[in-house]
């Protein structure tokens, strides 16, 4: 299985703005042509809102 990168993850979430539904995160790392397990994972997420980035990593990388 590939892995996602940081960089990865701060392309697919270029643009967004702080707090963020995790909806509207999804729908911008689609946009931005973000890889398929970055948007799974990030449908997934447990929480609703991400205060910021750093949330968004904690996500994303809880399981690497």
């Amino acid at each position: 299985m590939a892995s996602i990168s940081p960089i990865d993850l701060q392309k697919a979430l270029k643009g967004a703005e702080y707090p963020a539904r995790r909806d509207d995160l999804v729908s911008l790392a689609k946009d931005n042509g973000a890889d398929d397990l970055l948007v799974e994972k990030l449908s997934n997420a447990s929480t609703d809102e991400f205060d910021g980035p750093n949330d968004v990593q904690k996500v994303v990388f809880q399981d690497e």
